[in-house]
């Protein structure tokens, strides 16, 4: 393309910006632009059926003032004088249209009616408004006026005759000075709208690149999902959760087809049981383990889901988080191995002893030898009952037996057991129970419930105080509590005090025997009957245990 042709679609081009971002000597020519095109149409005419006008030297200065009048408008640099001097060239262009009816009047009619362009240019400009409507009445009276009065030519009939168009300049005037007015209101309401949404736009950019920043930051895959289950957000993390669980053979899986397994590992997770299908479908859950992928590259996860709302509090989509959990599982299954294989081997030495100890104990030896073998007969057991809760919690399930038991005459057992001790702590113990209260369970596993709440409520009252186990029935479920006002817990312990190993600071910090497995063992004895067990405790006031089995 040719530098003449460059040029010529460059000037197109800058004619098909908007008028306002032109640049200001193309504005002031394309406002001259009609009036100019209108003139040479008018001397065509003029050419065409009044050729004899042509040699009007009025006429013909009106047409050379016209050409120089847009010749002025590209040769000036109006971006270089003060900003208003444009409007200049509208009123040469009155003082032309003057001109130009004079010569031209006596073959064409109505020249006067081209001074509608400088009114709707001075008008339509929005500066000094008040003076551009005032012109837009004089200017035209003017060019009607002053040729009368120079000709000597003044007669009152003559003056009336002219102010009609004058007025209708003037309406002109003020129809397009309002309009204006009002456009540029708009326009700048326009503007500050676009201002305040380009400003949100910033905000919202920064804030997204910042979210998508720290997303990409957290070593948790994040991903959000739409109520129709699209995906709408998954962090860099996520990604290569998700390319974990791509089986090898499948470019762009679905959720069903996706290796996502059971806690066992190997078991394939149903596709409505999976954590993003749940999730789609509104639940909210937190901790729920799955295993990505398979083989030596197998991970596994726990994950969390929570459902987003609309403001009219209709479900909209969920996030879901994917936390990588392996080492720690690992980790758990090497210590559950672990206690595993030690609880094992202190048992059969524990046995051996126990055996000899009854054996010399069958054999009447003295009261001091009696009193020795006793001491090392009650550590022994000891020592046994640990290592069977031990194992027990390596288990985790526990194996219940369950028959008609008045489970009323297990909790007032435990209580009249426990008596010595609690009068020994200072502790008053007492029990609120029916005289008969059935249920299809346990009774051993159940007494080692009651036993273990029951003592756990005297030993952590080191300073005295009261402990009171209820009995009653509710809808369906015995429910049993212990309640005790001793030291307590704070919210953070009581949340993991059925955890294995687990004791709080506060007892730690007294030194109270224990090692954290009564708890743990009691819940899985529960919940091995299909029922349930939770805590309510306030730190210096007391505990609550409260646990139900079906009746």
């Amino acid at each position: 393309m040719s530098d003449r042709e460059l040029w010529s679609a460059g000037r197109f081009w800058r004619f098909k910006r908007p008028f306002h971002e032109l640049r200001l000597t193309d504005r002031v020519a394309m406002s001259q632009m009609p009036l100019f095109i209108t003139t040479l149409l008018t001397v065509f005419l003029v050419w065409a059926f009044f050729p004899g006008t042509m040699d009007n030297l009025l006429f013909g200065s009106f047409v050379i003032s016209q050409l120089l009048i847009m010749a002025l408008c590209y040769l000036v640099p109006w971006d270089r004088l003060p900003y208003t001097s444009f409007l200049v060239v509208p009123l040469l262009d009155f003082i032309s249209i003057a001109v130009g009816r004079e010569g031209g009047q006596d073959s064409l009619t109505g020249i006067s009616l081209l001074a509608v362009f400088p009114v709707i240019w001075l008008c339509a400009s929005s500066y000094y408004p008040k003076t551009s409507v005032w012109l837009s009445f004089l200017a035209p009276l003017a060019i009607i006026w002053v040729p009368l009065f120079l000709k000597g030519d003044v007669t009152p009939q003559g003056l009336t005759r002219a102010l009609l168009l004058p007025v209708m300049m003037l309406g002109i005037g003020v129809s397009v000075s309002v309009l204006t007015r009002s456009m540029m209101r708009q326009q700048k309401e326009l503007q500050d709208k676009d201002a305040l949404l380009q400003a949100n736009l910033r905000t919202s950019q920064r804030q997204e690149a910042l979210l998508n920043t720290v997303l990409d930051t957290v070593h948790l895959g994040v991903l959000a999902v739409d109520a129709d289950g699209h995906d709408i957000l998954m962090n860099r993390k996520q990604r290569a959760n998700h390319e974990l669980a791509r089986p090898s053979t499948i470019e762009d899986p679905n959720e069903s087809q996706l290796l996502v397994y059971a806690a066992d590992r190997t078991t394939l997770i149903p596709v409505e049981d999976r954590p993003v299908r749940r999730a789609v479908l509104g639940e909210t859950f937190t901790d729920y383990l799955v295993w990505l992928g398979e083989g030596a590259a197998q991970r596994a996860f726990v994950t969390t889901a929570r459902a987003m709302k609309d403001e009219d509090g209709k479900f909209a989509g969920s996030v879901i988080a994917f936390g990588d959990v392996t080492d720690l599982v690992n980790a758990l299954t090497a210590k559950d191995d672990f206690v595993s294989s030690v609880s094992h081997e202190f048992r059969t030495p524990l046995t051996s002893i126990l055996g000899y100890v009854e054996l010399l104990l069958f054999d009447e030896p003295d009261e001091s030898q009696r009193e020795m073998l006793d001491i090392i007969r009650r550590n022994s057991e000891r020592l046994l009952t640990l290592v069977s809760d031990l194992l027990a919690s390596r288990n985790g399930q526990l194996i219940v037996t369950p028959h008609a038991v008045n489970v009323a005459e297990l909790v007032r057992s435990s209580v009249s057991s426990a008596l010595p001790k609690a009068a020994a702590s200072g502790i008053v113990l007492t029990a609120d129970v029916p005289d008969t209260l059935e249920a299809h369970v346990d009774g051993a596993r159940i007494s080692q419930v009651l036993d273990n709440l029951v003592s756990n409520a005297i030993k952590y009252s080191p300073d005295g105080g009261s402990v009171r186990v209820s009995l009653v029935e509710e809808d369906g479920n015995v429910a049993c509590r212990v309640t005790d006002t001793g030291m307590g817990m704070t919210p953070e312990d009581a949340s993991e005090v059925f955890a294995k190993f687990f004791r709080t600071s506060n007892v730690r910090r007294t030194a109270i025997p224990g090692v954290g497995l009564g708890l743990p063992i009691s819940k899985a004895i529960v919940e091995a009957h299909g029922g349930s067990i939770d805590v309510d405790s306030t730190l210096g006031e007391g505990t609550v245990f409260t646990f139900r089995v079906p009746v």
